[in-house]
């Protein structure tokens, strides 16, 4: 244990395995329902303070945050961090997202962000900790290490984070090791007695007495309230649930639908433990890592639904009779499983059909039934690593895009940030033009040091094409970094949810790991390749057919994978996407990378031109 002060920060688990910090006013309002203690019903309505998280609650002994619409758990955590860090004075880093919203950083990439910024250091590159980015604060700009991609990030000043002061846990990572949940439980947390595991995720919800696996023992059961009754039950001896990191933990990244995570063995809770402690790590018992549902026991879930009952009943939401659930019913699910909690609260038996479950891959196809796409040669192509066309310099490329500026204006060069009157400020490789010379692209008329322009370019594919690094618009053909691998393409008699009417395209990539060329981030380092093949899906339609014949454009100019850090591991030098959305789940949208989505296919031709290809460009470059 620590003495010390610190400011606490609350933050909750998304899908990619990130912890993200709920903002200072509802960090301030979830301590101001710790300290209330008991009397508070130990949960905590998000909506109170913030009416864009009406559909959450947090329940602090279990330690999640459950949806009430999508019946979704995520785990929360209770951060400290130093009081002269960035939360400790309201500090908030923010980069723009692709519909010009803001979107504030991890906490701890905010603070890094805000160190680097307080020492005056004219940019700070994440790699360090896991993002492939460089801000850059001159520009308040954010760069992609890999693509060169631009965002706008800013700096705004919010309310400091709560404050507190005294003996404080040691920080632990998640999931914790089993000796520091033992080291929690030794501080005085009791752990909730497990509920059995069931196979279904609504019983698991529910913990119905009629759901399927072994029945409760007495002891498990002795706390239950009677048929009708609707009251909490009593808490648990102790000084009260103690809010550290590795409270109600989810071993492995959490998903938006926890269905995979539910139908897993329920790991035991040793006496004495932290409510909720995790699983043994894998290998530990020769067996893969589990998950601890102990938090996911009536006793939680009974609360959690009182606090619930109480949001719909100050929201006037009329109660509604509960039938045909095992049939065709006009019932909304999420609406169903609330009131199957608020049953179970109620001490009845409930047993709903079951939640709509991930379905990444279609039922098995013979190859009798796989078709070629009308209108779409052959079905499949492979790529090679293809080299820069030789004997043209970068000053001989750039040359047939600028036209040479004799009086520049006096405005700033946003590559290198100095004046464009004065000589270009780059420091690198020396490019073989003078440093003063400045040009204006043709197309955008956008206006930099010519010297700056080549060092960019030196620093790219070196494939003949140019980006303008301020619009975007690109000159030339623009070419990515692919490794070498495989694309499938065929027909399977099969429909995609929101489009009844028409076949699937199905599109297989397989890319094997291998070495980094000298256009990659580490030359002469191995690359993993995770994940393959990849299984991506479009409708057989007139708008899917469009797509599939721009992706396979894209698909030879390298540009659907690149290599560097996955978001959603963590991992470097690994193959990843390349910000062109696929769809990788047949029948279900759970992850949001499946069907219905009306936008998709519009989507994802925007984010095909903004790379450069489109009906009209590939059009041209055949004339």
């Amino acid at each position: 244990m620590l003495l010390a002060s610190a400011v606490v920060v609350w933050e909750w688990l998304n899908e990619h395995g990130r912890w993200r910090p709920y903002s200072p006013a509802v960090s301030h309002h979830i301590e101001a329902v710790v300290r209330a203690g008991p009397r508070a019903g130990g949960s905590v309505v998000l909506g109170q303070v913030d009416s864009r998280l009406a559909p959450y609650i947090i329940d602090l002994q279990s330690m999640n945050q459950f949806r009430q619409d999508t019946g979704t758990l995520r785990p929360v955590r209770r951060n400290y961090y130093d009081p002269s860090s960035a939360p400790g004075k309201g500090v908030v880093w923010e980069w723009e997202n692709d519909n010009g919203s803001w979107t504030p950083y991890d906490m701890e990439v905010g603070i890094t962000i805000q160190h680097a910024y307080e020492r005056q250091h004219p940019w700070i590159d994440l790699t360090s900790i896991g993002f492939s980015y460089v801000i850059d604060f001159s520009t308040m700009g954010q760069i992609n290490r890999q693509t060169h991609r631009q965002r706008r990030v800013r700096r705004r000043l919010d309310l400091i984070y709560p404050m507190v002061t005294g003996t404080l846990p040691k920080a632990q990572s998640w999931p914790a090791s089993p000796g520091s949940a033992g080291s929690a439980g030794s501080a005085g947390s009791v752990a909730s007695p497990p509920g059995p595991p069931c196979s279904c995720p609504q019983c698991v919800l529910v913990m119905s007495v009629k759901a399927a696996g072994p029945p409760q023992p007495p002891a498990a059961r002795k706390n239950m309230p009677p048929p009708g009754a609707v009251k909490l039950p009593q808490p648990p001896p102790g000084p009260g649930p103690k809010l550290l990191d590795s409270t109600g933990t989810i071993r492995g990244p959490v998903k938006t639908a926890p269905s995979q995570a539910i139908q897993r063995q329920a790991a035991s809770a040793p006496a004495g433990a932290a409510g909720g402690s995790p699983a043994s790590p894998p290998g530990a018992n020769g067996k893969t890592g589990r998950v601890a549902l102990a938090t996911l026991n009536r006793t939680n879930l009974q609360r959690l639904a009182m606090a619930q009952s109480r949001v719909l009943i100050a929201s006037g939401v009329p109660t509604v009779p509960v039938k045909n659930l095992n049939g065709s019913s006009p019932v909304n699910p999420a609406l169903a499983g609330i009131t199957g909690i608020l049953m179970s609260a109620a001490g009845l038996p409930v047993c709903l059909t079951r939640p709509p479950k991930l379905v990444l891959h279609p039922p098995p196809v013979s190859k009798s039934e796989i078709k070629s796409i009308p209108g779409v040669s052959n079905t499949s192509r492979k790529t090679t690593k293809k080299q820069a066309k030789k004997g043209k310099t970068p000053e001989e490329v750039l040359k047939k895009y600028l036209q040479k500026v004799r009086h520049p204006p006096d405005e700033d060069c946003t590559i290198c940030m100095e004046r464009l009157t004065a000589p270009s400020g780059y420091k690198g490789p020396q490019p073989t033009v003078k440093p003063d010379l400045v040009g204006k692209l043709s197309r955008c008329g956008h206006i930099y040091h010519i010297y700056c322009l080549v060092a960019m370019y030196n620093n790219g594919n070196k494939d003949g094409s140019l980006q303008c690094p301020t619009c975007k618009t690109i000159y030339g053909v623009k070419t990515g970094t692919q490794p070498p691998g495989k694309m499938e393409y065929h027909l399977i008699p099969h429909s995609l949810p929101g489009h009844p009417d028409c076949k699937t395209i199905r599109i297989i990539y397989s890319i094997p790991p291998g070495i980094q060329g000298p256009e990659h981030p580490n030359p002469g380092k191995s690359f993993s390749a995770r994940g393959f093949p990849r299984h991506c899906y479009l409708p057989d339609s007139e708008k899917g057919r469009k797509v599939l014949k721009l992706l396979l454009v894209a698909w030879d100019r390298r540009l659907i994978f690149a290599i560097g850090t996955s978001s959603t591991t963590g991992e470097s030098d690994t193959v990843i996407w390349n910000e062109v959305h696929h769809k990788t789940e047949f029948g279900s949208n759970l992850t949001g990378h499946g069907y219905p989505d009306a936008n998709y296919l519009d989507n994802v031709l925007a984010e095909l031109a903004a790379q450069g290809i489109s009906e009209e460009s590939t059009a041209q470059e055949k004339d």
